[in-house]
């Protein structure tokens, strides 16, 4: 682990220098005075990090991919033998997609609502202690996010709101597969929500200049009760700063770095296992990790497409530590469209 953030993180400075690199032509006004700029928003891997206007509205797709392969303990990699030492069955690797539609209003100056729908599919391969290997599938609608979006400071530089979040318990803690050893309940990993109502507070602060972008979010999950399974997953603190660079009216790039930690699991679902498998265990889901994600926001200038942003960001972790055995998060991306009109 060591050689490879030593390896990563100069690699990612030396990326900034030319995202971030000299002073682009002048906009027209700090934040635009009111011409869209493609780094008017923030990297779309950042969700609820901007405002509209009094009966602005906008519409948003968001596509996430993250690729999960091999064994973590704490920062180190372990094989898949050391895992089934232990398990019966050890986990290789899993595969997760969302889509997300969303949508935002501002209904006065001071407050936009904002409501995001996902769907999701995971796709997780095992191998059993004699040699078997089978993959587990889930999909379906996930946990639905509603918000408010709280005006607190609004400067010719400088912006600051609350977010005041909930996450409506609409995935379900109940998805079965088959298995060698029959049609059963997939670990906590595979399931598609927390089965809880949980509280999603957080402060999001952005600059802009004529050139230039930047903030920074601290978003918390905050669990509530248990649910129908008699578990709830374990709180999360998730962290971003980023920087953006306008190169052109239509195009701009970005860097940003993402730290989040989980807790492990409180209570637990009766029919999981956790002699089986990892996953099944809730006392081995605790973890941090922070990310490098670099990423580009493209707006439509002319035609029927004006002022529609679309938008990539590519990401993998500097650094992770897992109270594992888990598996390790190789890499993220995220892509996007946004119209607000």
């Amino acid at each position: 682990m060591l050689l490879r953030v030593r390896g990563t993180v100069p690699a990612i400075l030396a990326l900034s220098g030319l995202l971030l690199g000299a002073p682009a032509a002048r906009a027209h006004g700090p934040h635009g005075s009111g011409v869209a700029r493609p780094d008017a928003h923030a990297p779309i891997g950042v969700m609820g990090e901007h405002l509209h206007g009094a009966g602005g509205r906008m519409l948003s797709y968001r596509y996430m991919r993250m690729r999960m392969d091999g064994n973590r303990d704490g920062t180190e990699r372990i094989g898949t033998g050391a895992v089934l030492a232990d398990y019966p069955v050890a986990p290789t690797r899993m595969d997760m997609e969302m889509h997300m539609l969303g949508v935002m209003w501002a209904p006065i100056d001071r407050i936009t609502l904002l409501a995001m729908l996902p769907f999701l599919r995971q796709d997780m391969d095992h191998v059993t202690a004699t040699g078997v290997r089978f993959t587990t599938r889930s999909s379906g609608i996930g946990d639905v996010r509603v918000a408010g979006l709280i005006r607190l400071f609004d400067g010719e530089t400088h912006r600051l709101h609350a977010n005041a979040g909930l996450s409506v318990p609409t995935g379900d803690i109940s998805v079965k597969d088959d298995t060698p050893m029959g049609r059963v309940r997939l670990p906590y990993p595979m399931q598609l929500g927390s089965g809880t109502f949980d509280l999603l507070p957080g402060v999001t602060y952005t600059g802009q200049t004529q050139a230039y972008s930047w903030g920074g979010q601290l978003l918390g999950t905050i669990r509530t009760g248990r649910n129908n399974k008699g578990y709830r997953l374990g709180n999360r603190a998730d962290a971003s700063v980023w920087g953006a660079r306008r190169w052109a009216p239509w195009l701009s790039t970005s860097l940003r770095l993402a730290w989040a930690s989980w807790d492990n699991i409180h209570g637990d679902d009766d029919a999981l296992n956790p002699a089986l498998v990892p996953t099944a265990d809730p006392d081995r889901r605790r973890g941090h990790r922070l990310d490098g994600l670099l990423g580009a926001n493209l707006i439509v200038t002319q035609g029927v497409l004006r002022n529609q942003r679309f938008a990539v960001e590519f990401g993998w972790p500097l650094y992770q530590w897992l109270d594992g055995p888990q598996l390790e998060t190789d890499w993220q991306l995220w892509a996007g469209w946004q119209y607000a009109f």
